[in-house]
């Protein structure tokens, strides 16, 4: 199972406000209400690093962002990461210990850009747009990270077909979507809804659909804009 780093806070839909570094901040708000305030999982409060550690932390994995992109995540080894990075492999494995350990640090960074995105980013996607249409956009933003990291997530999974829906990315994302649907449509069963919506966006759905079925990335997009907006509009 990978675990992206994360903290709680507190989030929001209906109110668009400047909270400042997520790490630094603690805020209750509530979407309306008849809503609850929500725990979200988001960025921030790693404790600091040593310099030199931070810097051999931060080699390595550029070092395996570039090996993975030029040859694969299952054609990469750990040696060649370690060379690549200009570190003993001693320091790679004490820091990492595997690839999959490797691939959900970089997917940790990828997921944690995307939350902080959604939760104080640019609208459509961000504060600020309908809940529908950020629901679309959050949809086409799943399926962008799903093209260009999915197979980090293969790896970081470890053959577990659960491994996704058990961390702590998904459970932020699940609480997210279920949010937006509540203020979109209160009539709806949110909770029920929720986890069906992102089913959609699962790992393995969009490889069945994108590798399996060769649906064209944008495809994919406009389904999932028409299958919200017949839901929530």
């Amino acid at each position: 199972m990978y675990r992206t780093v994360v903290r709680l806070c507190r989030y929001t839909v209906a109110q668009e406000t400047d909270y400042g570094p997520i790490g630094m901040m603690n805020t209750t708000v509530t979407t309306s209400d008849a809503l609850p305030s929500f725990d979200l999982p988001v960025v921030g409060n790693d404790p600091p690093e040593r310099a030199d550690a931070a810097r051999n932390r931060r080699r390595i994995l550029e070092a395996a962002e570039r090996l993975f992109a030029e040859k694969g995540v299952s054609c990469t080894s750990m040696d060649a990461i370690a060379a690549e990075a200009g570190v003993g492999k001693g320091t790679l494995f004490r820091r990492f210990g595997d690839r999959a350990s490797l691939a959900q640090a970089l997917l940790s960074e990828r997921d944690s850009a995307f939350q902080e995105a959604f939760i104080r980013g640019e609208p459509p996607l961000g504060p600020g747009a309908p809940p529908a249409e950020r629901l679309v956009a959050f949809g086409e933003g799943m399926l962008d990270l799903l093209e260009s990291h999915g197979d980090l997530l293969l790896v970081a999974e470890g053959g577990d077909p659960a491994a996704q829906q058990r961390s702590d990315a998904w459970a932020a994302y699940l609480m997210h979507v279920r949010t937006l649907v509540a203020a979109a449509a209160p009539d709806l069963d949110e909770d029920v809804c929720a986890g069906m919506l992102l089913a959609a966006l699962s790992a393995r759905t969009f490889f069945y659909q994108r590798r399996g079925r060769e649906m064209e990335l944008e495809r994919l997009k406009a389904a999932w804009g028409s299958l919200v907006r017949r839901l929530l509009f």
